[in-house]
């Protein structure tokens, strides 16, 4: 029987093992995601079955007799690489661009000039990049800026695992059977008006409370959350609760929680007020923001120990590479130590390499 299995992989291969890798990572990573969404690792779980998927294809395609199909596949591949590597260093074009939309229709506040701020990095790198500025220098000065890229580089990848988390969170399934839903707060207009952004977020719980309760089963609390700003008459969190009114909601489907002023407050308080109505901590619940925020609201949803999952309202799109970018920081920082830590070591190697050159020891350069 050994033996029967033996041959039995050894009579497909490569292709064969390939197949195998391909299926247990899509398991992993399946697994990892349903079972808790709110992990950074699975982005790279779903990338390496993501890379595993076109290196099986890539595999099928050249092990097939039609010498047509190969070439058609190497140039759509090759088409693919100079496509990424021009949007890549046109980047720069397409953050100016969405700048200006922010600046025309937002207010003029430093979040808001994100995309303007990235744009002329990216600018900087792409000319550093085309032009190669270090061959104008001393070899030990070129290679001590070869760690900016290589910074760059490390960066992107921690942009890129995010925007996968974030797009994942996106479509996780939604189960219609939850005692809470909480809804973030966000500035109110004139200090006591709902924002439409703000309006979003209400008008997804309501209809999420209205399906759940089409589906026979009982209509969950609505905890809104948010506290007074020093610019605003009341607490969001009583604006949004007179704003669900007007749009059906009863009274006693509402929870204030008006003492929070950011998203930590937000699942921490709420966390304790819906406790405290349950009369335990094993309630269900779901939190509602707009689409760009929820994957870093369930992770401070995660720190504060409240079990809930995100359900995002719409977002204009000029809005949201500058909101996706300002979302991503908030992420970093929250890992600022690990993240610290690599480019540091990054930094170290670039040092002692620029030390190798200039002492003349280069034949120890891997640069």
């Amino acid at each position: 029987m050994l033996n029967e299995i033996i041959a039995f992989f050894g009579r497909r291969g490569e292709f064969f093992y390939i197949s195998v890798f391909m299926l247990v990572m899509f398991f992993v990573f399946l697994i990892s995601w349903l079972v808790e969404p709110r992990r950074l690792i699975n982005g790279v779980f779903f990338t390496i079955f993501l890379a595993s998927v076109v290196i099986w294809i890539t595999v099928m395609v050249h092990k097939s007799t039609s010498h047509g199909l190969q070439r058609a596949y190497d140039l759509l591949v090759l088409a693919a690489f100079f496509l990424i590597t021009a949007l890549l260093i046109f980047a720069w074009f397409f953050l100016f661009w969405n700048a200006y939309f922010v600046w025309k229709y937002e207010s003029h506040t430093l979040p808001n000039l994100l995309t303007l701020i990235f744009g002329f990095v990216a600018l900087i790198l792409s000319l550093m990049f085309l032009f190669g500025p270090g061959q104008y220098l001393p070899r030990w000065l070129s290679v001590l800026l070869a760690s900016i890229p290589a910074i760059a580089i490390y960066l992107g990848l921690v942009l890129y695992n995010f925007l996968v988390n974030l797009l994942l969170y996106q479509i996780y399934p939604r189960r219609y059977k939850q005692d809470y839903l909480i809804v973030l707060g966000a500035g109110l207009i004139n200090g006591d008006r709902v924002s439409k952004l703000l309006a979003a977020r209400i008008n997804r719980a309501i209809q999420y409370s209205n399906r759940q309760y089409q589906k026979g089963r009982k209509r969950p609390i609505i905890i809104m959350s948010g506290g007074q700003g020093p610019d605003e008459k009341i607490p969001e969190a009583v604006a949004m609760a007179k704003f669900a009114r007007k749009r059906g909601i009863k009274t006693n489907h509402l929870l204030i929680e008006d003492k929070s002023k950011n998203t930590y407050q937000n699942m921490l308080f709420s966390k304790r007020l819906a406790t405290k109505d349950f009369g335990g901590s094993n309630f269900k619940a779901k939190f509602f923001s707009n689409n760009y925020h929820i994957f870093r609201a369930a992770l401070l949803a995660k720190e504060v120990g409240l079990k809930a999952n995100g359900v995002g309202a719409f977002t204009r799109f000029y809005y949201l590479p500058n909101a996706i970018i300002r979302e991503f920081a908030g992420v970093f920082v929250m890992h600022k130590r690990r993240h610290f830590v690599i480019m540091g070591v990054i930094v170290l190697f670039f040092i002692l390499q620029a030390i190798l050159v200039a002492t003349g020891n280069i034949k120890f350069s891997v640069i």
